[in-house]
């Protein structure tokens, strides 16, 4: 049996664990707090009422925020995993490897047997350039399917995309990433357009919180020991702010805002969960 593997995170929503870590790091200035807030309303509303999967760590911004907002955050999982060492190059995986990215998948509930029996959507979130990594990953899910006998048709119908990309002008030229990978006609895809500095931020500037899960390190013990350099503290300290602005009764009111423009407010859910968002959630203690 193989031991399945993940990068430590602290729980942020029940924070009091932290002790001192903060002690003395600067408060972060949440400046891209309200394109956030748009953002995360925005992965909500496309989400069909799924279970919401933050691949990698570029959304982590997006949870952490939900993750306070949310009356029932429980449909919010981070999934660590990057892809950006496997083929080309760098070659395809090895049995082993395949072994332990299965055992790491698993432990977030997502095998080919519990995939294919699910009801409700599993929608995977990242910003997006080129899909390449939403595209490994469903060659992932596809092979072990292949290999269980599961039923990948009936997984396939429950995974839901929605990608995170910069926004530009549209225009009918506009260059749209799904329309130039032939798997993106597997599964339903839906975009949220991020405006321009916030996308650059959660994709390639922002410190964050948990250590990167590449290939490499799928299988290393050393991931799940929390980093406490003074980088890691300041990305912790405005992950724990952004957890706290999803309480505040304004950044629900915003939520709840953005969520009624959307077409998926015709739904029930999404307008039961409009009219619980502006309740109070006490702080776990």
């Amino acid at each position: 049996m193989i031991e399945p593997n993940r990068p430590f995170r602290w729980d942020l929503v029940r924070p009091d664990h932290l002790g001192s870590l903060l002690d003395g790091v600067p408060e972060p200035d949440l400046w891209f707090l309200d394109d956030l807030v748009e953002c995360a309303a925005k992965v909500l509303a496309r989400s069909e009422n799924g279970e919401l999967y933050f691949v990698g760590r570029s959304g982590d911004s997006v949870f952490d925020l939900l993750g306070g907002a949310l009356p029932d955050p429980a449909r919010l999982h981070l999934l660590p995993l990057s892809t950006g060492l496997v083929g080309g190059l760098w070659g395809g995986l090895a049995a082993t490897e395949v072994a332990q990215l299965r055992a790491n998948l698993a432990a977030h509930g997502l095998t080919p047997e519990l995939l294919a029996r699910g009801a409700k959507p599993v929608v995977f979130v990242d910003v997006v350039s080129s899909g390449r990594t939403f595209g490994q990953l469903l060659d992932i899910l596809r092979d072990w399917a292949a290999d269980e006998r599961a039923d990948w048709p009936a997984i396939r119908r429950r995974l839901r995309i929605v990608g995170l990309t910069r926004r530009t002008h549209t225009s009918p030229n506009t260059w749209r990433w799904q329309q130039h990978t032939a798997w993106a006609r597997e599964v339903t895809i839906r975009n949220v357009s991020v405006e321009t500095a916030l996308f650059g931020y959660l994709a390639d500037h922002q410190q964050k919180v948990a250590r990167s899960f590449g290939r490499f390190s799928w299988a290393a013990g050393d991931v799940r020991s929390p980093a406490r350099d003074h980088r890691t503290r300041r990305a912790l300290a405005e992950a724990v702010a952004l957890v706290e602005a999803g309480r505040s009764p304004a950044v629900r009111d915003q939520l709840a805002r953005v969520l009624t423009r959307e077409p998926a407010i015709a739904g029930p859910w999404l307008r039961d969960l409009v009219r619980r968002l502006p309740l109070p959630r006490a702080s776990p203690g």
